[in-house]
């Protein structure tokens, strides 16, 4: 999960535009949001993108500003006002536990099913035993 959330998450800092409009862009400033991170292991990881060599204004996006504070401008010359973890261990992190759900579902669905499996050889095993189940032949026919 690491190395396929590592691989992905690159790609998209590295497409990040800082516009609305743009699905990554968007996708990336929700995650630094809602997971009170920033860049993939840290806030410096912006200064690599594309995106941070193009504005030329040495901040990071205001999705790493800690929600607290109203007056941040996402510059790195005030790095205690940003987020200092980074997104993809926390990602991963996410992903393990929805994983672990889905797991515990499966397992559920499996005993239901073998709980059936055991109730239905129960029943096939009493109709063997029992004389009322037998087959009543009249007349060659079955009745």
């Amino acid at each position: 999960v690491e190395d396929e959330v590592d691989h992905s998450i690159q790609k998209v800092y590295n497409g990040y535009n800082g516009t609305n409009p743009d699905a990554a862009s968007r996708a990336i400033d929700y995650v630094q949001r809602q997971l009170r991170c920033c860049g993939i292991h840290n806030y410096s990881d912006w200064e690599k993108t594309v995106w941070f060599k193009q504005t030329k204004n040495n901040s990071v996006p205001l999705s790493c500003c800690k929600a607290a504070l109203s007056n941040c401008t996402g510059s790195l010359t005030r790095p205690m006002d940003l987020y200092s973890e980074g997104c993809e261990a926390l990602v991963v992190k996410k992903l393990q536990e929805i994983m672990m759900y889905v797991i515990w579902a499966a397992l559920a669905f499996a005993a239901i099913q073998l709980l059936g499996m055991l109730c239905a050889c129960i029943v096939l095993c009493r109709r063997s035993r029992d004389p009322a189940y037998e087959l009543l032949i009249t007349g060659g026919t079955y009745a």
